[in-house]
């Protein structure tokens, strides 16, 4: 197709307002119609799922609102909501942007997020565009999730042979660096009465800076709009004029999560307008992720979507395609709730049954109590409570001489994924006890500590890195362990979007004077050498933070959850939400 314009941006403008459509469509033109001159293909997609298989809770588990209200996801209530849209039309195709699996509760995280699979086999999804979170685990386990076969360490948990999953991985820009072909198929065509569907899937270019290195050293990432660009005539000489873009990717918009906004598209920003931008026009629609938005868009005349995240909205598109020249020459798209006030799909509810079950005993052990809520939101200065209390946990774990001797930790704030909070009751605990399953909600990428050598000198390169290279656009704070602290310049930092985003709006990548980053009171010297805990995913180079990859004398650890069940059980009477006063912004914005 040609860049979308006149009557097609006429059509499409009344959705983007969020003008919902009333009652159900019309039916399929082709339907009994052999001389019917238009085909009409429903979309239903959506992005990052992460294995929200049961309802998620808190604001998390809501599109806008409070307690009850706006409560959304869950896959019980997913695929009858799914089930229901596909009924309406025959010529359907169901569609991930990626991040499926990856940073999943516990129900699915403990079997290597098979029940997620399973969940999306049995719901019929076509096509996963695969995010970056399904490398968490590297290239062979991701391999191991779309053609089945029993963990190798871990073996088939539950009892019966994992078989893969039923719809197809895509990922055009992902290539083995040995042989330059795709980990998986670049694009897939489906037919329909009299035109053609082409599906490619684009995995975020920046995966190598927020996954684990070490499980993708061996395929390279590409730019995402020149490989769209470079399959764009590959399609169209098999006479295919609709192509629909899976790109894990996203922006921010200027409005809050709420049912009034979910359709609107509120001056988007990020990175993702460029890519649209720099795609061909034929391109017709581009499903996003990664950044969690909810956005209705037409963007440099191309359909741009985004469904929040974990299963709360479904987007219903809706194409009419001429059987004469192949294009899209009508569009209706609407993000849709999915409402728990549908009846439950019963076998989600046996699925998720089944590993509740074994993963049940498990989950409601008891670890530990805390005194308060303790909460992820950072303060003006990008510092959290959950962050304070985690980073002493880890130094807790490993001051021990044997145990790596360490007088100070760092965590990186994006393996933070939820908050505790004081009356969640998960299994039978009482009020303000943590469970294994609550902790492992917030912790849940199996990462062990490493303990290394950085002197003075790297520790404040460490620093500077939190808003300059990888972390430009995207900064990221690290959380601090007790009796370390700075002080940094925090002009020109600027929180932008919805989801907010600080990013690096002058570029400047030198804003901490030296003097002041200390260490039990007193500056720390360039020269001197530390011990330093962070997690296994920053030691080799994770977010952005390459000098810690030439730390020395590296010594592993514990896995991040057994380090904060110890810190814990250390504090019987109960851990209370961090200080947030290690980490200074001047001046405070």
């Amino acid at each position: 197709m040609t860049r979308l314009t006149g009557a097609v941006i006429a059509a499409l403008a009344l959705v983007v307002l969020a003008v919902p459509v009333a009652g159900a469509k019309d039916g399929p033109s082709d339907t009994g119609a052999a001389s019917a001159k238009t085909t009409e293909v429903q979309i239903l997609g959506l992005n990052d799922f992460h294995g929200a298989l049961e309802p998620p809770s808190g604001s998390g588990g809501r599109i806008g609102g409070t307690e009850a209200a706006g409560n959304a996801g869950g896959v019980e209530f997913l695929a009858t909501h799914v089930r229901e849209l596909r009924a309406t039309n025959p010529n359907t195709l169901f569609v991930s942007a990626g991040d499926l699996i990856g940073a999943t509760p516990l129900i699915s995280a403990l079997f290597h997020d098979e029940p997620s699979i399973e969940a999306f086999n049995l719901m019929g999804l076509d096509f996963n565009g695969v995010g970056n979170h399904e490398f968490d685990e590297g290239v062979d386990e991701l391999l191991r999730m779309q053609n089945g076969g029993c963990h190798p360490v871990d073996g088939c948990q539950d009892g019966d042979a994992f078989g893969g999953a039923t719809f197809d991985f895509l990922a055009a820009n992902v290539k083995y660096l040995a042989t330059g072909e795709t980990i998986f198929p670049p694009y897939a065509v489906r037919e329909f009465p009299g035109v053609k569907v082409a599906i490619i899937g684009m995995t975020l270019e920046g995966t190598p800076e927020i996954v684990t290195p070490a499980g993708i050293s061996h395929v390279d990432f590409l730019d995402e709009a020149e490989t769209v660009n470079a399959l764009v005539p590959v399609l169209k000489e098999q006479n295919i004029e609709t192509i629909i873009v899976l790109l894990h990717e996203g922006g921010s918009i200027n409005q809050p999560l709420n049912p009034t906004t979910i359709n609107q598209c509120n001056q988007p920003t990020g990175a993702l307008p460029p890519i649209v931008a720099a795609m061909d026009d034929e391109v017709d629609v581009v499903v996003t992720g990664h950044t969690n938005w909810a956005v209705n868009c037409v963007i440099d005349g191309k359909i741009v979507t985004g469904a929040a995240s974990a299963g709360r909205l479904v987007t219903d598109i809706d194409l009419t395609i001429s059987r004469a020249t192949k294009d899209v020459v009508s569009a209706k798209v609407e993000n849709k709730i999915v409402t728990r006030t549908v009846e439950k799909a019963p076998d989600m509810t046996a699925l998720i049954a089944k590993y509740g079950a074994i993963s049940k005993p498990l989950a409601d052990r008891v670890i530990g109590k805390i005194t308060a809520d303790i909460t992820r939101t950072a303060n003006h200065a990008q510092e959290s409570a959950l962050g304070d209390v985690i980073a002493d946990a880890q130094l807790f774990a490993t001051t021990p001489a044997n145990l790596g001797g360490a007088v100070i930790a760092f965590m990186n704030p994006g393996g933070i994924r939820t908050d505790l909070d004081y009356d969640q009751i998960s299994g039978t605990e009482a009020l303000g006890e943590v469970t294994y399953g609550e902790s492992f909600n917030v912790q849940p990428f199996g990462n062990s500590l490493v303990t290394m050598t950085l002197s003075g000198a790297q520790i404040e390169t460490v620093l500077e890195q939190q808003w300059c290279g990888a972390n430009l656009n995207a900064v990221k704070v690290l959380q601090v362990s007790d009796c370390f602290e700075y002080t940094y310049d925090g002009a020109g930092l600027v929180l932008q979007g919805n989801p907010p985003t600080l990013a690096n709006t002058t570029g400047d990548c030198d804003r901490i004077n030296p003097v002041d980053i200390t260490f039990d009171g007193a500056p720390i010297s360039p020269m001197v050498l530390y011990r330093v805990t962070v997690n296994s995913f920053l030691a080799t180079g994770g977010d952005g933070f390459t000098v810690l990859v030439d730390g020395t004398d590296e010594l592993g650890g514990d896995v991040d959850l057994d380090a904060l069940e110890k810190y814990f059980t250390a504090n019987p009477g109960g851990v209370a939400p961090g200080p947030q006063d290690r980490i200074t912004r001047v001046p405070a914005p």
